[in-house]
């Protein structure tokens, strides 16, 4: 049986306000997660997110991918949700998208993110590999985002 969520966590050498910039700018989030990001920050607010071949994806493409979005909660500089992977032109439910949450603690002059994905299990997709390919993903992309992150708050 597939686990529920996949959490990851890391501290970053930067203000929590370097931080949720970084996780919640369309243009920002084009630096260190997907090639181009589109969304209206505010709960309901509708968007997608863009790997083309030979971009940030951690898979190999072969042609692009846009995956909706649908922002839940935006709490600055603290808590910060989304549905994604749900089909284009449909509202975001438990049983066709999975939930992002990022949560931002400060430490001291750093921050702790704490990124939790949950409902592989409620989708009706091949559940076990989806898990393991974003667990890898994440894995890459919150590296990219501690680096990106860590150089942005050390020219300020």
């Amino acid at each position: 049986m597939v686990s529920q969520q996949l959490k990851r966590e890391i501290v970053i050498e930067a203000p929590p306000e370097i931080v949720w910039d970084a996780v919640t700018e369309p243009d920002q989030i084009a630096l260190w997660f997907s090639d181009a990001a589109e969304f209206d920050l505010q709960p309901g607010g509708a968007g997608s997110l863009t790997w083309h071949p030979g971009g940030r994806a951690t898979d190999d493409l072969s042609e692009t991918m846009v995956i909706p979005v649908q922002v839940l909660e935006v709490d600055p500089p603290r808590h910060f949700s989304f549905r994604w992977t749900h089909p284009d032109g449909a509202e975001a439910t438990e049983e066709n998208s999975l939930l992002v949450e990022f949560t931002l603690t400060p430490e001291g002059d750093a921050t702790r993110l704490s990124v939790v994905e949950s409902g592989f299990q409620d989708v009706d997709r091949d559940a076990e590999s989806e898990m393991r390919g974003h667990g890898e993903g994440w894995k890459v992309h919150l590296e990219t985002l501690r680096e990106y992150a860590t150089r942005k708050a050390t020219l300020l």
